[in-house]
């Protein structure tokens, strides 16, 4: 079995049209073999990724192609304002290629919607291996076995990335354009808490309690640097015969100038620890549960001491997290509650913001 990430068939409703786009990339790309196959990435809730393959028979075997890229465009359906843009995303990688090794080359942008129904871009497909809801067999019992030093050294490694980036110097380049006047962390506790209000539907809670104690509780920004926004296992991809080697960060869509305890904060969102309630193992996307990953608390104390910041209590940064987590759950399940899109696996998505909400409420009554 590979260890690299696998591709399917494309999902019903999320198909395009395979010509058009051969088409346009043959005309900006150029020099590609004769045939092209499309099959699609399975993670992911949001943007779709989709893998283009060119051969020099149609027949090739999946080992033997001589070309691959990776489409990404939004999500069918309507979208919330600013999310899915791909034009940003596409944007921040490009002026990151040859300064931050981790980022993928980009080839094109395409913001002629009429050729697949929205924007795309096309960039280097990076081989490796990416992490999902479990360690994969051969790195927790193969002949890769990973040790539990070793899943603790790779959570290092993982956040000695993060300290990299939120350390570029953004200022003299073109990253420059993506900082905003005022406070990073005002900013985004107005905008999630607002973008939850419009995507909210009548069967999930208003969480107006936890929406009022991020609002009433906002530290200052501690410092702006480029911050990631979406940074964590599935998002990054290992080297295949070292996989204690990161060789690339995808999802730069939400990249931007920020707040780096913010994005720690993000992160950590997404870290389900062994002993987390249940409702948050069934809805883990990546192994941080294994014996040897870093707890929550052990990563924040390894981060601050990698990058020089101070924080007394990181709980508004969990918080903030963890609703955000929740707003873009709510937003995908919008979409499905609304029929604009047929993907089953956003049915019970409202069941989690239910959860994540009356979480929270008990973390901050306990807080007094």
């Amino acid at each position: 079995m590979s260890l690299k990430d696998q591709s399917i068939e494309i999902r019903e409703g999320e198909q395009f049209d395979n010509a058009a786009v051969e088409r346009y990339l043959r005309a900006n790309i150029g020099d590609l073999p004769p045939h092209m196959s499309v099959r699609q990435f399975p993670g992911g809730a949001s943007n779709l990724t989709y893998l283009l393959s060119f051969t020099d028979s149609a027949n090739d075997a999946p080992g033997r192609q001589s070309k691959q890229f990776v489409l990404r465009r939004p999500p069918t359906g309507k979208k919330a304002k600013s999310a899915h843009d791909m034009k940003r995303e596409y944007t921040v990688m490009s002026a990151l290629n040859g300064q931050y090794r981790l980022v993928p080359k980009m080839y094109l942008f395409c913001d002629d919607e009429s050729l697949i129904g929205g924007e795309f871009y096309v960039m280097e497909k990076l081989e490796g291996i990416i992490l999902r809801n479990e360690l994969p067999t051969e790195l927790s019992t193969g002949e890769q076995k990973l040790s539990p030093d070793d899943l603790r050294q790779l959570c290092m490694n993982m956040i000695d990335g993060l300290v990299d980036l939120h350390k570029f110097k953004w200022q003299d380049t073109a990253l420059a354009s993506l900082k905003k006047d005022g406070d990073y962390v005002e900013r985004q506790i107005s905008g999630w808490n607002d973008r939850f209000v419009k995507a909210r539907t009548p069967d999930v809670p208003e969480c107006d309690k936890v929406m009022k104690w991020l609002d009433d509780n906002k530290p200052q920004q501690v410092a702006s640097c480029l911050i990631h926004n979406d940074y964590r296992f599935d998002n990054i991809v290992l080297d295949e015969k070292n996989p204690m080697q990161i060789n690339g960060v995808l999802d730069w869509e939400m990249a931007t100038i920020g707040d780096p305890l913010m994005d720690l904060g993000n992160s950590l969102a997404y870290w389900v620890q062994a002993d987390d309630p249940q409702q948050f193992h069934m809805m883990r996307r990546q192994p941080s549960h294994a014996p040897g990953m870093m707890t929550r608390d052990e990563l924040v104390e390894y981060y601050l001491k990698q990058s020089g910041h101070s924080v007394d209590n990181f709980t508004f940064y969990r918080v903030y997290g963890l609703f955000r987590l929740a707003v873009i759950i709510q937003q995908i399940y919008y979409r499905f509650y609304h029929g604009q899109t047929k993907d089953k696996r956003f049915a019970g998505f409202g069941f989690v913001v239910k959860f994540i909400d009356d979480y929270l409420q008990k973390q901050i009554s306990e807080l007094g």
